[in-house]
């Protein structure tokens, strides 16, 4: 059984086919382009051949699973986008589903990635902050397919406004963008080059207090938000992707010190902080995941690697 997975970011589109052991057969990725169905149309020719089984699709949300629109906040001209019935043009006969591109990543990272636990939060923190929740060994995604969107959860009531129209989300403190906001505002000058996350990253490794600074201000705010979720939910593991992730201990070692320091409920207190093991490729696996769970089949996890040292606690 193989399956046609699609993941849509708020810079890049990749596509693959990928089968029901979790084998990668092949892969391709592109820029998001100006136009939706000219991207879709150059992408998913070449890999919709005979035999697919289903189509699953990751997708920057906002998401509308009951009318198959996306409305990417970061990519304004998808909005509205009438991705499933565009897909199921292209790839006639069979089934298409559609989830979030941090919801696939979460639900990647809980079939291939090796985390352990019937139960996941993912988060990715890039340009902006997203998430995806698997509960019971099942995507949990909600009403209208947004569950899990952490980053829009409201940390401070008088905070900077949000592009989604609230004010004080997560996203306005540990996305990338407003890291680097908050930074230059503090005072943070470079020398050379374009203030953005990488250079603000460089910065920080080299000991510049501001930029450690904005670092440990985007890692109280996840902390909040994720002990928070858990306090609802249950969980044991958060698993972090996207680029401000990907900076390793910058942002863990104070992540997992902020939680030590608010998780006061006992079964609070083992919550596993782990970095995405399956990287880019995270939202692939899980789009796949979506299509052959909607098709009925079973889903195995991957034996648990076990992620040693990455309790909050350590």
């Amino acid at each position: 059984m193989t399956v046609l997975a699609l993941d849509i970011g708020g810079t890049k589109f990749a596509v693959a086919r990928i089968d029901a052991t979790g084998t990668l057969l092949d892969r391709a990725e592109h820029p998001v382009g100006q136009s939706p169905t000219a991207t879709l149309r150059g992408l998913v020719a070449d890999f919709a051949a005979p035999g697919l089984t289903a189509v699953g699709i990751a997708s920057a949300g906002p998401i509308d699973t009951v009318a198959g629109t996306v409305s990417p906040i970061n990519i304004p001209r998808w909005r509205g986008y009438p991705l499933v019935s565009a897909v199921q043009r292209l790839v006639p006969g069979v089934p298409v589903s559609l989830a979030g591109d941090a919801q696939c990543m979460a639900l990647g990272e809980w079939w291939r990635g090796g985390h352990g636990g019937s139960s996941l939060l993912g988060i990715v923190v890039s340009t902006g902050v997203g998430g995806g929740l698997i509960i019971d060994g099942r995507p949990w995604t909600g009403r209208t397919g947004n569950a899990g969107h952490i980053g829009h959860v409201i940390l401070d009531l008088d905070g900077e406004p949000c592009v989604c129209g609230a004010r004080g989300c997560l996203e306005t403190i540990a996305g990338g963008p407003s890291m680097v906001r908050w930074a230059l505002a503090q005072g943070w000058t470079l020398a050379t080059g374009r203030p953005d996350a990488k250079a603000l990253a460089a910065a920080a490794r080299e000991g510049a207090a501001i930029p450690l600074a904005a670092f440990h201000r985007a890692a109280d705010a996840l902390a909040t938000a994720i002990v928070n979720t858990a306090s609802v939910l249950d969980i044991q593991n958060v698993v972090l992707g996207g680029g401000v992730a990907a900076t390793g201990d910058l942002l863990l070692a104070p992540l997992r010190t902020a939680i030590t320091a608010r998780a006061g409920m006992p079964y609070l207190r083992d919550l596993r902080v782990s970095p995405t093991t399956l990287s880019r490729d995270a939202g692939l696996f899980g789009a796949a995941a979506l299509a052959l769970h909607a098709t009925g089949n079973p889903l195995t996890p991957a034996a648990n690697t076990d992620n040693s040292g990455t309790r909050a606690d350590r």
